[in-house]
């Protein structure tokens, strides 16, 4: 199809484009005024135990106490650990981010450090949220640790460095709205151009049932009834 061709299916098809425009219209006001929320975030770190050569536990943190903290995250974030936060009461989004020592390509957990976020229409909730997760991580780490029966004095503990904090959630308007009407332009030029081809089709059938009718009546007119051509021979 040329850009001429193009052109005038879209000027035939002007109210597709017309309902497209007013669907775009109602989706930026959305945009414009979108719901506010929240995002809190907090970091706890997985210290070792206290020992007489190394009393200073945050001097004391080895990989492999980071790969102990992966692994009560990854049971968090599974169905059973989904399950144990949600009759925790957490709501809504929420995220267990390990500090990643390597790249997103080949990421390497060894600082037991650990970000918890939560996502909340109400930043008192947010917080909240975070502060169950940070529970439920703790747990978690006790739990395993219980266990393989290992003593008191000699377990890992979590200690909470950052404490929750709820910060409001902005996003740029510009970048929604072109979004927005790029959608609405390739969805409206799809329409109408689906629409022109359905119209087409039904009424090129139209024509052609409209030219076989009388066709189909002369045909019926010429020939003789069998009983009239009987009695003729």
């Amino acid at each position: 199809m040329s850009p001429g061709e193009l052109f005038r299916t879209l000027r035939r098809r002007w109210y597709v484009l017309l309902l497209v425009a007013v669907l775009a219209a109602a989706g930026a006001l959305q945009v414009l005024r979108p719901e506010q929320t929240y995002v809190s975030s907090a970091i706890v770190v997985l210290k070792p135990p206290v020992t007489g050569s190394q009393p200073n536990q945050l001097a004391n943190l080895q990989p492999p106490l980071a790969a102990v903290s992966y692994a009560a995250v990854q049971q968090l974030e599974s169905p059973a650990g989904t399950a144990e936060l949600s009759l925790a009461g957490v709501t809504g989004t929420y995220r267990l981010i390990p500090r990643n020592s390597g790249t997103s390509v080949t990421p390497r957990y060894l600082i037991p450090s650990l970000q918890v976020q939560a996502e909340h229409a109400e930043p008192a909730a947010a917080n909240l949220a975070v502060l169950k997760v940070v529970e439920a991580y703790t747990k978690r780490v006790a739990a395993m640790q219980a266990e393989q029966q290992i003593p008191e004095r000699a377990r890992m503990s979590v200690t909470l460095l950052v404490p929750p904090t709820a910060v409001a959630q902005t996003g740029t308007k510009s970048r929604a709205l072109a979004g927005t009407a790029l959608l609405a332009a390739v969805c409206g030029v799809a329409a109408a151009l689906w629409t022109d081809q359905l119209v087409t089709r039904r009424n090129r059938r139209r024509r052609e049932s409209a030219d076989a009718g009388p066709e189909e009546s002369a045909g019926a007119g010429g020939r003789m009834p069998p009983a009239v051509a009987a009695a003729a021979r």
